[in-house]
């Protein structure tokens, strides 16, 4: 499981406008990088709107925003395009990035137990050096407490 002070470990993922991200390249900068369950239900819908209308308060601080499910780029694209997201969606239908980042998890709704992503974020420094986690996040008020935090003033 990463800890924080750990490197970052990095990956090349498909993005929404179907380039090839990876990690690396965004030395220089920091990086709120943000794993969720799913395009288009209520808390993943929330948690991006909330990235969404405070993007340019991350950008002020020398930070970008990276989403990652394993849903399709399609899905990205139109989840993207209905919200008006600002910034980058990830791609990982494999589920690699999930496992190397420790969120694809086992969990359990309604007695049912399966396997899925756990709301998960990370904040990586321009080095690549991951300076918190954040696990089984709750989506409302989540951006506002990464946003804090990059400023140090949590």
């Amino acid at each position: 499981m990463i800890q924080i002070g750990e490197k970052a470990p990095n990956f090349t993922l498909q993005a929404d406008d179907e380039r090839e991200v990876s990690l690396t390249d965004y030395r220089g900068q920091k990086v709120v990088l943000y794993f969720y369950p799913k395009d288009g239900t209520p808390g993943c819908t929330t948690e991006a709107i909330e990235f969404r209308d405070i993007a340019n308060e991350f950008e002020k601080e020398n930070a970008i925003i990276l989403g990652v499910s394993k849903d399709s780029v399609k899905s990205h694209q139109k989840f993207k395009q209905k919200h008006g997201l600002p910034f980058t969606l990830l791609s990982d239908p494999e589920g690699k990035t999930l496992d190397q980042y420790g969120v694809w998890k086992k969990k359990s709704l309604y007695g049912r137990t399966f396997l899925g992503t756990e709301r998960t974020t990370f904040l990586i420094d321009e080095e690549g050096i991951v300076q918190k986690i954040y696990r089984k996040v709750k989506a409302k008020g989540h951006a506002q407490v990464c946003l804090l935090d990059l400023k140090g003033r949590s």
